[in-house]
């Protein structure tokens, strides 16, 4: 493997804990930061799944909805059907740098082969009324990078994704899905994707298996693609088009970003631009993309995401949260976020304290996480 931190390998779950990680990311209000912090409060997810009920409660909710086991059951049997396999982080088909962004998905659906396993990725993202001249430099650099060893991650678009998957089908593709595994978007779509699995690619998706895409689901499947790459090359971006918000991402996970200039009368080119300004490196083929890594194949600086392997020494209830904590704790929260490590100090409790109260609130829908290890209290 890459020289990545490899913080979060785990063996393979038995039949029975990849059942209660599903159950748990998909009961209310469990995210993937929730889901880590309580099972490595509670050092299983079996042990979660039966305390959310009593958290949620604490944390002003007095019922919340547990993913009971025939639904879990169903989804699995559907992955099955499809031809389809439920990985967990820390398996060897977990794209090796999405196990080191801040709040990984636990739980991801894949189809194909096992170029997921692959440490030389790169993501080539942009514009879906891409222009001709687009299209060929974004097959080009597909091409180029894909004889050099690398894997192409897009999102399955029209435009520059859709000409960067079919330029790289025979040196490896990953195309990431907003909606389920099974839910092909857009749905003109289908014979790449059937060259791409075809060919060893794969196709990942981290919405449950049948879940249709909205609006704010392509976001998530835009940090996913920067989450996969070493860097995001950005091609023929309008201003506050999606592939800005994969620029975003890339930033926050510490990747590179790459931005092809274009001209400033075409708005198409006006977010790719705006990122040069910004400080993105202007390329404008391959070898500058492989200039710029220099033979580096994991991102620096990676994200502490460990699960410990099982429950903490001192136990649930020795660091069960006191009423007075609680009401410490809910009273410096408001709707203007806060850091988390500004909130331990103010408590001057326990940090393992403030995370189960936080964990109560969040279950209770009370709670919202922001960038930068920052929450806020919603009500």
């Amino acid at each position: 493997m890459s020289g990545a931190t490899d913080q979060t390998k785990t063996p393979s779950l038995s039949t029975a804990q990849r059942l209660a990680w599903l159950r748990l990311i998909r009961s209310e209000n469990v995210g993937p930061h929730t889901f880590r912090d309580l099972v490595n409060h509670f050092g299983s997810a079996e042990t979660a799944l039966d305390a959310l009920p009593d958290l949620s409660k604490k944390g002003g909710k007095t019922r919340i909805r547990v993913c009971p086991v025939s639904e879990a059951e169903a989804e699995l049997d559907a992955h099955d059907r499809f031809g389809a396999r439920l990985v967990a982080m820390g398996e060897p088909d977990y794209p090796s740098h999405l196990r080191h962004v801040d709040g990984p998905p636990p739980l991801l659906s894949v189809v194909g082969g096992d170029v997921l396993r692959l440490p030389k990725t790169i993501a080539i993202v942009g514009a879906r009324n891409a222009s001709l001249s687009g299209r060929k430099l974004a097959g080009q650099i597909s091409q180029d990078l894909g004889s050099e060893g690398f894997v192409i991650v897009s999102g399955l678009a029209r435009g520059i994704d859709a000409a960067a998957h079919e330029a790289a089908l025979a040196s490896g593709t990953v195309a990431a899905f907003a909606g389920g595994i099974d839910v092909l978007y857009p749905p003109e779509h289908g014979q790449l994707l059937a060259q791409i699995l075809k060919m060893g690619g794969n196709a990942i998706s981290e919405m449950p298996i049948g879940w249709k895409p909205r609006g704010r689901d392509f976001p998530r499947r835009n940090r996913l693609i920067s989450g996969m790459a070493l860097g995001v090359v950005i091609i023929e971006a309008a201003k506050g088009s999606g592939s800005l918000h994969t620029a975003r991402f890339a930033l926050e996970q510490n990747r590179e970003i790459f931005a092809v200039p274009g001209s400033p009368l075409d708005p198409r080119s006006e977010g790719a631009n705006t990122l040069i300004r910004q400080g993105a490196m202007l390329i404008r083929h391959a070898g500058d993309v492989l200039e710029a890594l220099s033979g580096r194949i994991a991102p620096e600086l990676p994200f502490d995401q460990t699960f410990q392997s099982g429950a903490s020494s001192d136990g649930y209830e020795a660091s069960e949260p006191t009423d007075k904590a609680r009401e410490k704790i809910i009273s410096a929260l408001g709707p203007t976020p806060v850091e988390l490590d500004e909130l331990i100090r103010f408590s001057e409790e326990p940090a393992r304290v403030v995370h189960i109260i936080l964990l109560e609130l969040e279950l209770a829908g009370r709670l919202e996480r922001h960038r930068g290890q920052r929450v806020s209290l919603l009500y």
